[in-house]
């Protein structure tokens, strides 16, 4: 598993940047910088399952991760351990595939700073997903201040 970090600054204090990231419809905005159509089922509260999922670009059938979070400090912290994959109404915890990543966290870290709020994002991913990661999450974390600084 490879370790990837992520910032960006944001001209908001940490509550707006934290509800404008975790709400359904903004989350759906600015997660389409990784898949036109993501979303969530769930709920952000520890302990919780999550489903983050969209339509898969090969076939439209939808899919994507399964997740626990692992803590939530409102407006400070939010870990998520990814476990599993979903395909089609199908949830998939024990395949080669998932076992490439199983185990892997995605930590959100928010901190307030002079010019509002630095979101931090750290993860784990299987290597050959770095490079995808390295493109998509600045874009992702570009469209959230776009987002978080508009409104």
């Amino acid at each position: 598993m490879e370790k990837l970090h992520y910032t960006v600054v944001i001209n908001a204090p940490k509550e707006k940047v934290w509800s404008t990231m975790l709400e359904d419809q903004s989350y759906r905005e600015w997660t389409a910088a990784f898949n036109a159509g993501s979303y969530f089922k769930g709920d952000w509260s520890k302990g919780s399952k999550m489903l983050f999922l969209g339509p898969d670009p090969r076939d439209g059938v939808e899919g994507g991760m399964v997740a626990e979070v692992v803590e939530n400090k409102p407006y400070e912290f939010i870990s998520l351990h990814h476990y599993g994959l979903y395909k089609n109404g199908v949830e998939d915890t024990t395949s080669d595939e998932v076992k490439k990543w199983a185990n892997a966290f995605e930590n959100y870290t928010f901190t307030t700073v002079d010019s509002g709020t630095e979101v931090a994002v750290d993860l784990e991913g299987a290597s050959e997903l770095a490079e995808m990661f390295n493109d998509t999450w600045p874009k992702a974390l570009a469209k959230l201040k776009e987002i978080v600084e508009r409104s």
